[in-house]
C-alpha cells in the first residue's frame, strides 16, 4: 500500500531528466524534460488491447477508443474539439494487442488544458446507446479501409495464421461480425472493468515541470484512485512462448494488381534479452537499402519495389517476418529468394560488418526517433507501462553496442530455424502456394 507518492529521477538527453512519481493508489507519473523546445506531449496509456478480449468482445478496445471521444459527463464532441482547436493541439488515440494510449500535444503553456481534457476523456466517458451505434458504422469503415489495402491486410492475416484463433493472432480491428454484434452494455461493461487506475501510466515531455504535471494529475485523478491499490505489475511472461504456426500456408485471394507476400515463424518476446541480437539481425536481413533481401531483390533483380523485415513482440511471445510487394507472376521467384537467405543466414550467419552496420542503423533508428515531444512522451510512457521503468537512451545504446556477431549468429541459428508461415494476398487460388514453407 502506497500511503505517500515516491519519486525517482534519471538523467535524459539533451541535458534532461526523467522522473517518476507513484502516486498513493498506484497511478504512476513519469515525465521527461527538453530544454529548449516549445512544445509538451501529454499520454494515458491504459495496458488494455486486444490480447484482453474474449471472442464475444473482439475489436473492444480500439471501439472504445473511438468512444472516448464522443463525450464526457463535463464535454460533448464538439466541445472536446473545439477547446484543442482553439489553442492549435493534437488529439488522438491509438491501440495495439497488449495497451491503449490517449495523447495529446500542444504548445507548453496550455499543457494543463491538455491533460485536463485527456485524463477527463479517459476516465469520464458516457459510452451512450447513440454513441455505440454511430461509431459502429465508423470502425466497419476502417474495417473495410483496411480490407482494401491488401499491403495491410496480410499483416493481420499473418498473425492470425501464426498464432491462430487466440486473441494475439486476432485483428485489433475486430471482424465485421464481432463489431456488429457488440451493444453498449458489453462496450461499457469492458470500459468499467478494465480502465483502473492503478494501472496506468500518465507520461509529459517536453518543456515541462514534473512537481507541476503531478499536481495536475492528481487533481484530475481526486475521487478514481482506490488508495490500498498498489502499482500494477507490468503484464506477465518472462518466458518466450514457442510453436510452430496455426496454418503453414494462408492464401488470401484478392483481385489485386500485386502480390503481397509475408514469410515469417514465432520469434522472442519483449523481456528476452535476445531481442537486440534480434534488432540487429533484422536490420542486416532487410532493415535498410544495404540489406542483403533488398538488394537481392529489388536492387540486383527488380523484382519488388518494397522489401523489409519486421517484426513485433510481446508480454511472452513475438513475431518477426519479411515483406515483399512483386507482380503476381514474380512472386514464386521472390519466394525463393527469402527463403533461401533465411536459410543461407541460418546456416552461416552474418558478417561482422553487417553487424556494425546494424548495430549503426538501430542506434539511430533510436536516437533519430526521439527528436520531439511526443516522440519522447511515446518512449517513457510504453517503457513505464511494459517494463515498469525507464531506461536512459545512453543505456539503450550501449545495450545495442554490447551486442556481438556470436550474438546475431546464435539468433540466426535459432529464429530462422523455427517452423516457417507464408501468408499471401492477392489473384491466386488457395492451392498455389502448397508445400512452399
Amino acid at each position: 500500500m502506497i500511503r505517500r507518492a515516491t519519486t525517482r529521477t534519471v538523467s535524459a538527453t539533451g541535458g534532461g531528466q526523467i522522473a517518476t512519481t507513484v502516486l498513493p493508489g498506484g497511478l504512476r507519473v513519469v515525465t521527461e524534460t527538453m530544454p529548449g523546445v516549445r512544445s509538451a506531449s501529454i499520454g494515458v496509456w491504459v495496458p488494455v488491447g486486444s490480447r484482453d478480449e474474449s471472442p464475444a468482445v473482439a475489436g473492444a478496445s480500439h471501439f472504445l477508443e473511438h468512444l472516448l471521444f464522443k463525450g464526457t459527463a463535463a464535454r460533448s464532441a464538439l466541445d472536446i474539439a473545439k477547446e484543442m482547436d482553439a489553442v492549435g493541439g493534437e488529439f488522438n488515440a491509438f491501440t495495439e494487442k497488449e495497451h491503449t494510449c490517449y495523447y495529446a500535444t500542444v504548445l507548453d503553456r496550455d499543457l494543463p488544458l491538455a491533460i485536463d481534457i485527456v485524463t477527463d476523456v479517459v476516465l469520464n466517458a458516457t459510452v451512450t446507446a447513440q454513441n455505440v451505434d454511430v461509431e459502429r458504422s465508423v470502425v466497419l469503415e476502417e474495417i473495410a479501409m483496411r480490407d482494401d489495402d491488401p499491403a495491410d491486410l496480410v499483416h493481420d492475416e499473418f498473425a492470425s495464421a501464426l498464432f491462430g484463433d487466440v486473441p494475439l493472432g486476432r485483428p485489433i480491428l475486430g471482424t465485421v461480425e464481432s463489431i456488429g454484434a457488440l451493444t453498449r452494455r458489453q462496450v461499457a461493461g469492458y470500459y468499467h472493468r478494465r480502465y483502473r487506475p492503478d494501472g496506468m501510466v500518465i507520461a509529459a515531455a517536453g518543456n515541462v515541470n514534473h512537481a507541476a504535471v503531478v499536481k495536475q494529475v492528481r487533481k484530475a485523478f481526486a475521487g478514481h484512485l482506490d488508495l490500498d491499490a498498489e502499482p500494477a505489475a507490468p503484464r506477465g511472461g518472462q518466458t518466450t512462448r514457442v510453436g510452430g504456426p496455426a496454418e503453414a500456408v494462408k492464401i488470401v485471394t484478392d483481385d489485386t494488381e500485386q502480390a503481397n507476400v509475408v514469410v515469417g515463424m514465432r520469434a522472442v518476446s519483449r523481456h528476452d534479452d535476445r531481442r537486440w541480437a534480434l534488432g540487429v539481425l533484422s536490420a542486416a536481413l532487410g532493415g535498410g537499402m544495404s540489406s542483403r533481401l533488398f538488394q537481392s531483390i529489388r536492387e540486383v533483380r527488380g523484382l519488388a519495389y518494397s522489401v523489409y523485415t519486421f517484426g513485433s513482440s510481446y508480454a511472452d511471445a513475438g513475431l518477426f517476418g519479411v515483406y515483399a510487394g512483386c507482380q503476381p507472376g514474380k512472386a514464386d521467384e521472390v519466394l525463393d529468394l527469402i527463403s533461401t537467405e533465411l536459410d543461407r543466414v541460418a546456416k552461416r550467419g552474418v558478417t561482422a560488418a553487417e553487424v556494425q552496420r546494424g548495430k549503426g542503423q538501430m542506434s539511430g533508428g533510436i536516437v533519430l526517433s526521439l527528436e520531439d515531444s511526443a516522440s519522447r512522451m511515446t518512449r517513457i510512457g510504453k517503457s513505464e507501462l511494459v517494463y515498469g521503468e525507464v531506461l536512459a537512451v545512453d543505456e539503450l545504446l550501449q545495450r545495442v553496442e554490447s551486442v556481438t556477431r556470436d550474438d546475431v549468429v546464435d539468433m540466426a541459428a535459432y529464429l530462422l530455424q523455427q517452423p516457417r508461415c507464408l501468408t499471401v494476398v492477392g489473384p491466386f487460388d488457395e492451392h498455389a502456394f502448397d508445400g512452399a514453407v
